[in-house]
């Protein structure tokens, strides 16, 4: 990535908190700095006007909006988010938000130089296609998105996707994947007919189904219900496997 190609915005109601940001931003090539903001209501009129983020910088507790707030009324595509905070407390609501990084203040250096370097090899992931599958491995494999990573993933071994918020969780026998696509993203993406959406939240797989009794299917040990609009099809399906 060439050098201060990479544009941030800071968000921030203490002073002291932004211009240090703006220094390890200074100390940072491949960063620029675009604008550095005393709060959520200042960063939302930012972006109304036109204003332009890669990376958000983003305190979590401030007057009138907090950063959480701020992160779930971002523009999309939505830039990359650190949250920036005195808290430990709020690792898991950062995570709800899908940030790339969660920023314990004050923040030094090496811990920035680090976030960084993540939200750079999350943003690379993203814009590269994933690596080409054999043709005897496309009928049951497919690279997705998981966490920060991406991981070729066997769907014979996927039981069912529920949709939580914006993002997806892949549940197989033995683990849990959580996937930032949405449910109807993976719907339409999915290449495999035995994969089926049966409830406005799970896509199951038809394979994996133990038993059906009153409209829930045994998955293993999960159940899954059939929404009452997809049952007609998905049944009229199931007699044609």
């Amino acid at each position: 990535m060439p050098s201060a190609s990479f544009a941030c915005v800071i968000v921030d109601d203490n002073e002291i908190n932004r211009l240090t940001l703006e220094h390890l931003i200074e100390l940072t090539p491949q960063l620029s700095l675009e604008a550095s903001l005393p709060g959520s209501l200042e960063a939302l009129e930012y972006f109304r006007q036109g204003g332009k983020a890669d990376l958000l910088l983003l305190d979590i507790e401030m007057p009138h909006l907090s950063g959480l707030e701020l992160a779930r009324l971002l523009p999309q595509p939505a830039p990359e988010v650190i949250m920036v905070t005195t808290h430990r407390d709020f690792a898991v609501d950062a995570f709800e938000v899908q940030a790339a990084d969660y920023l314990v203040k004050p923040v030094d250096l090496p811990r920035f130089t680090q976030a960084i370097q993540r939200v750079l090899e999350r943003r690379k992931q993203r814009t590269s296609p994933p690596p080409a599958l054999s043709p005897a491995m496309q009928d049951r494999e497919l690279f997705v998105k998981v966490g920060t990573k991406m991981i070729r993933l066997d769907f014979d071994d996927v039981l069912f996707i529920e949709a939580m918020s914006t993002y997806s969780v892949l549940v197989t026998a033995t683990q849990k994947h959580i996937v930032y696509m949405s449910l109807k993203v993976l719907t339409e993406r999915l290449p495999f007919t035995h994969f089926v959406r049966v409830h406005r939240s799970y896509i199951v797989n038809t394979q994996r189904i133990n038993a059906i009794e009153d409209n829930m299917l045994q998955m293993g040990k999960y159940q899954v219900p059939v929404g009452k609009s997809y049952q007609e099809e998905f049944y009229q399906q199931l007699r044609g496997l």
